[in-house]
This record gives structure tokens, C-alpha cells and sequence, in this order.
């Protein structure tokens, strides 16, 4: 073979290497970028490469100690998750894994957990925390400070743009970021408050500035006083893209800048002219608001609501990661942090866990009943008849899939739902049992056509998941497909939020 070597005649940095292939057939200079304890990353003139350990020696200042290898993961991004959430499941994923744990606070955001081995004592990974916000968690993962980004928000495309620039990847693709947990965004007051519901238009004029006074509510006269956490934050930008459709506002008068929900919600607690915006992880004492649609229909955050994204500020907590290999331990802590055994842990935390639950068809009398009352002209007294006959007897799994706008390509948190079901049927957990994907739609358009569309969705679902079940036995489970049309709507056709989560497609099991 051709062997490429490179001359240098500059001094040598600490942090170059030569990589040589062990039968001598190749060799190559270039500066160190990372090793994950079995992969080189180099930056060479032929570019970043990535080389396998075992086949190569390594020479020069920059070669990592073999034998004494720590694996390092830095974490960067929303503080209100990252102080709470991740050390916990890092904890119990170092209980379950034999390693002893130690910490170290360094303050503003700093925070380094050492895991090293019970038996030995011998230090086996480093976690370095660097937490303020999800703005600076993808600033720091763009700049290459960063080997996982925890965020409130999804990557926007000015931030996918630029790693993708800098050669971390892309951002957006499926492989690049996982769903954590769960979490939404709740309006507040203080239990002395009387406010039963708001709409999102309502939560609009008051960010905005356009109410300001309870009595614009039909609540007794009083200045609105807005409580809100950082703009910086990721909770806020996902209210502003959610809600405002818009980047930025100039917030009004008299708003209460917060650095964080526990103070937040301490000072709305205290004051019955308060509104805040929080988290639902962190509503504490605060009273929450149901949201109301145009057609009446109240939208009430909890966990069920969560998890099947039927309640419309749904706000997934993201992981991401740049393209690149990172060590075998911080590998094994991300598969954990997605696995079964974590989401009991993520429930303990106060955000919401993935893990599909059954509920039965006679508990959700309340859906039924709006179904009836909310039901078009075109939904017939036969369609909901067959309907109902479908699904007597079963209950409806807290999972649900929805599509990005406009399109067929399943959403975050929906492709994050297949890799969920999927796993579940890989682990029998579904064996001789029938699940029926049911496909939903807005009241827009012909109710023929809307039937089809709804089957043709829950059939793109059914797939997925069978795909993404590799190793599922088929002969012990059944994946039927259904289409309903606009039969069963969750929430008002009149605002596009509601008709975003009508566009649904359910699961039910037999």
C-alpha cells in the first residue's frame, strides 16, 4: 500500500500525533481532536478523520494514556433541566453500573460528576456540566465545547446551519437528538386567583401588551402582572415560536424577569394580579390555568396530556449530539437515560416520562361526549357508531403520533414515539395482543377524504414502528390500521393549534 507521510517542520504541539497503521503500510500526522477509549479523531490536510485504536499506534505529545483512559462527556444547555434531571438518572445509571460517584460544584452552571470504578477505585469518566441556557448549550456544541446539548427547544435553523458550517452535523436529522422526557408550558396565578381558563389568543395580548387589566378577562379590575423567566430561556422561545410565531417581543410594562421557575412561582403564589409562565415540572404552588379553545373545549396539563401530546404547549426536553462518536461510557449513560428502567427515575423528578400507559376506553367518557357535542355535519350518528364499535373493549395507549405542518414526515417527539413503541414490541411486551393504529383529522376538507388521509397516516405509523422493530417476533402480535376521519376531535377546529392536535393518529390495544 501506498504510505502517506507527513513532514513537519514546525515545533511540535502538545497536542499532535502520529498515527500508524501496526504493519506499517500507513501513517498519518495530524493534531488530536478526541479519543473515546477505542477511536482516534484527528485533524489531518486530508481533514477531520476518525480512526479505529486497534489498528494503529500512536506517537507524539498528544497521545491520549491507554491504560489509564477517563472518558469525558461536556454537557451544555438549559440549567432548569440540566441541575435537576440529568444528575439524577447519571446517579442511579452509576448505582446500576458499579461505578462510585463523586461531585463537584464549581458554581454559575459549573458542575463535574467523577465516576470511577467500586472495585478498583480506578476513575473511569468524567461529566462536566457548563449549564445557563439552551441558547448557550448550542452555542458551545457550534464552538466545539460541547459533546451534548440538553434543551427545552428543538435546534433552530439559523443554529443547524452554523454546526452543520462547523462540521458538527446535522442538527436536524433524526440521529442527532433524542427526547429526554416531557415537560409544558403552563400560565399560573396564585390560588386566590378566580381564573378558571385562558385562551392562547387571551396569553397572546398579554405578552404582547394588548391586555392589562383582569377586567379584559371577566375577572375583577386590576393591572395584569407578567412573570416570565429569561428570554434566553428555552421555556420562552418555545412559548414565543409556539404562540407568538415570532423570534423576539417587546414585553410590556411591569414584567417580572425571573432566572429561574422557583422564584417564578414563589412570587405569583404571593400575588393574586400575577400571571406567570412556567414549566409544569415546576408549578409548586402556583395554580394552573387550562387553556380554552374558541369552541369551549378546556385543554388541562398533565400527564396523560403530555405524553399523547394532547395538550397543546407540550414542550419535549431534547438531548443533542454532533456527529461524532463519543466514548463507550457516555454512550452507555445516553442509551440508559432512553431505556425503561429511566422513566420511573424522570417520573420522580417532576417531568414526565414516555412510558406508554393503557387507559381504558370507559375512562375517556369525557372524550366521547365532546365527540358527540363537537362532531361537523359531515360526521355521521353511523360513523361514530362504528367508531365506537372499533374501540369498545380496548384501551388507548398515552401515545400518540403527529406530522410537522404541511407534510408526512412524522414530528420530534412523534419519531421519538416510534423508537418507544418499537422497543416495547422487541421486548414482548405487547405478545399476543392487537394493536390498532387509529387515524384522526381536522374537520378541514371532505369527510371522505379526511377518513382516507386519517387510515393513509395511520398505516405511514404502523410502518415505522414495524421497521424500527427489528428483532420483534410479527407472529405474536397483531398491527392493525384504522381510519376515522374528523369523528374524534381533542381540541377546537377553529384555531390551527387545535387542529394541529386533531391531526393525530392513536394507538389502542386489544
Amino acid at each position: 500500500m501506498l504510505a502517506i507521510l507527513a513532514i513537519v517542520t514546525a515545533p511540535a504541539r502538545a497536542d499532535d500525533v502520529t498515527l500508524s497503521a501496526r504493519d506499517g503500510s500507513l501513517s498519518i500526522d495530524g493534531t488530536l481532536l478526541g479519543f473515546d477509549g477505542e477511536f482516534y479523531r484527528v485533524d489531518t490536510e486530508y481533514g477531520e478523520l476518525t480512526l479505529d485504536g486497534s489498528g494503529v499506534t500512536c506517537d507524539g505529545p498528544g497521545c491520549p494514556d491507554l491504560l489509564n483512559f477517563v472518558a469525558r462527556l461536556r454537557i451544555s444547555g438549559s440549567a432548569s433541566v440540566g441541575t435537576t434531571l440529568l444528575p439524577i438518572l447519571l446517579e442511579t445509571f452509576a448505582v446500576r453500573n458499579g461505578y462510585d460517584v463523586a461531585r463537584e460544584d464549581q458554581g454559575d452552571g459549573g458542575l463535574t460528576y467523577l465516576l470511577s470504578e467500586r472495585r478498583s477505585d480506578d476513575p473511569s469518566g468524567e461529566f462536566i456540566f457548563n449549564l445557563n441556557s439552551s441558547d448557550e448549550g448550542f452555542a458551545d456544541l457550534i464552538a466545539d465545547e460541547a459533546d451534548l446539548v440538553i434543551s427545552r427547544r428543538a435546534v433552530s435553523r439559523d443554529e443547524a446551519v452554523l454546526a452543520r458550517q462547523a462540521g458538527r452535523g446535522t442538527l436536524t436529522d433524526p440521529g442527532r437528538s433524542r427526547i429526554l422526557a416531557l415537560d409544558a408550558i403552563v400560565p399560573v396565578v396564585a390560588v386566590e386567583n378566580p381564573l378558571p381558563d385562558i385562551t392562547l389568543e387571551d396569553l397572546r395580548g398579554i405578552v404582547t401588551g394588548r391586555l392589562t387589566d383582569w377586567a379584559e378577562l371577566g375577572q375583577e379590575p386590576g393591572p395584569i402582572v407578567l412573570h416570565i423567566t429569561r428570554p434566553s430561556t428555552g421555556l420562552f422561545q418555545s412559548f414565543m415560536r409556539r404562540v407568538l410565531r415570532r423570534e423576539s417581543v417587546a414585553l410590556p410594562d411591569g414584567t417580572v424577569v425571573h432566572d429561574d421557575d422557583g422564584t417564578l412561582v414563589s412570587e405569583v403564589s404571593d400575588d393574586p394580579l400575577a400571571l406567570g409562565l412556567v414549566a409544569f415540572s415546576d408549578i409548586g404552588n402556583a395554580q394552573p390555568v387550562d387553556l380554552r379553545g374558541p369552541c369551549g373545549r378546556l385543554s388541562a396539563a398533565n400527564a396523560m396530556a403530555l405524553k399523547s401530546e394532547d395538550y397543546p404547549l407540550t414542550t419535549p426536553i431534547f438531548l443533542y449530539t454532533p456527529a461524532r462518536r463519543l466514548p463507550r461510557l457516555a454512550r452507555d449513560f445516553l442509551a440508559y437515560a432512553n431505556s425503561p428502567a429511566a422513566q420511573a427515575v424522570i417520573a420522580r423528578a417532576g417531568f414526565v416520562d414516555q412510558f406508554p400507559q393503557a387507559v381504558s376506553l370507559d375512562a375517556q367518557g369525557a372524550r366521547l361526549a365532546n365527540a358527540i357535542r363537537n362532531a361537523g355535519t359531515e360526521v355521521s350518528l353511523s360513523d361514530l357508531k362504528d367508531m365506537i364499535a372499533t374501540l369498545e373493549g380496548r384501551s388507548r395507549l398515552t401515545i400518540s403520533f403527529r406530522f410537522e405542518g404541511g407534510s408526512t414526515l412524522l414530528d420530534a417527539q412523534s419519531r421519538s414515539n416510534v423508537a418507544l413503541l418499537a422497543e416495547a414490541l422487541e421486548r414482548g411486551l405487547f405478545d399476543d395482543r392487537r394493536l390498532t393504529f387509529a387515524g384522526f383529522s381536522d374537520g378541514t376538507g371532505d369527510a371522505v377524504a379526511n377518513r382516507r388521509l386519517s387510515r393513509d397516516r395511520a398505516e405511514v405509523v404502523r410502518d415505522a414502528v414495524r421497521t424500527a422493530a427489528r428483532t420483534m417476533d410479527p407472529s405474536r402480535i397483531t398491527l392493525d390500521v384504522a381510519g376515522f376521519g374528523e369523528a374524534l376531535p381533542m381540541a377546537c377546529d377553529d384555531v390551527e393549534w387545535g387542529r394541529g392536535v386533531n391531526r393525530r393518529v392513536e394507538v389502542w390495544l386489544d
